[in-house]
């Protein structure tokens, strides 16, 4: 069974998209906000597990404390000197393994996101 999407329902709709555009480096596979609809859903290509955005007001903090979702990253550390200087809050470096190198941040709707 493949997993397909994990969605996010949020009313920082505009901006959960350039998170995961910008800084997770995903893209928009499918838009339905031509139709009237926004929901958008974002992936490193098509047919790949997708984030799945839905504008939703009522939806202030979708984040949960158990709950991450997690990236690779090319340089960790240099992603996360570049998610700080665009104000985001990063976790010190956490590193369990000598070769296991990882930090978290929140992304506009409260959503906890891993670099690996």
């Amino acid at each position: 069974m493949k997993m397909l999407h994990v969605t996010i329902q949020t009313k920082h709709f505009e901006e959960e998209i350039h998170f995961f555009s910008n800084h997770a480096g995903l893209s928009v596979v499918q838009d339905l906000r031509p139709a009237g609809r926004n929901i958008v859903f974002l992936a490193n290509a098509a047919g790949e597990t997708c984030v799945e955005i839905i504008e939703n007001e009522k939806a202030e903090n979708s984040g949960n404390e158990n709950l991450s979702i997690g990236f690779q990253a090319d340089d960790v550390e240099k992603k996360r000197e570049s998610l700080i200087a665009a104000g985001f809050e990063a976790t010190p470096m956490i590193s369990p393994m000598p070769n296991v190198h990882f930090f978290f941040v929140t992304d506009p709707a409260g959503v906890k996101v891993q670099f690996m």
